[in-house]
């Protein structure tokens, strides 16, 4: 399987290579648009801001190639929430790819921001992606910007506030979580993409 991670600049992105190589998977790493829409899949990791990251897609041409893909494409972390129409986070317009706007998640007593850590994810509806994924089951978290809960979420979780944890709408799917350090459950996830894509 021809499998590509965009190489956005997240500093996660090797983390996710090798994840994906735990699995039996060589991924590679392009900011080529002709190599990404030549892939099987697609994965769009990324940390940090939502500005400079889509500064850089821009820059490297690839928001018209992200938003044009037919086949399977998978966020991660910043990269799910490019996903969306835009970002409370510098007032960046986003991917488009799923409707909603990305928030700072709100501190309250015993809430601290950024959420970091373990979490419990709670499924919203059916979903070969979390095939064999427990309700319940923890993945880690480290993020201060969240997608609302909308008709695409999969999976919430709560924090403060319930937050969209993982997404999907046709051929375009995100993760909230670093699957690459979620133990068994990021490594089911990511089996899942692989294997049934989004069916």
């Amino acid at each position: 399987m021809n499998v590509v991670l965009v190489d956005s600049g997240g500093a996660n992105i090797g983390s996710v290579r090798y994840a994906l190589e735990r699995l039996g998977v060589q991924a590679a790493m392009s900011a080529d648009g002709d190599v990404i829409r030549a892939a099987d899949r697609v994965i769009l990791p990324g940390v940090g801001a939502a500005g400079p990251a889509m500064a850089r897609l821009n820059e490297l041409q690839l928001v018209d190639t992200l938003r044009s893909l037919t086949q399977p494409l998978l966020g991660i972390c910043l990269g799910m929430q490019l996903l969306f129409e835009d970002s409370e986070e510098g007032g960046v317009a986003c991917l488009g790819l799923l409707a909603g706007r990305v928030r700072r998640m709100p501190e309250s007593p015993g809430v601290r921001v950024p959420h970091m850590g373990w979490n419990r994810l709670q499924p919203t509806r059916p979903s070969s992606l979390l095939a064999g994924i427990a309700d319940g089951a923890q993945a880690y978290f480290v993020h201060s910007f969240a997608a609302p809960v909308t008709d695409d979420c999969l999976a919430r979780c709560g924090h403060g506030e319930d937050f969209a944890a993982v997404v999907q709408r046709g051929n375009v799917a995100g993760a909230q979580f670093h699957p690459e350090r979620s133990a068994a459950t990021g490594a089911r996830l990511l089996e899942n993409f692989l294997t049934t894509g989004l069916a």
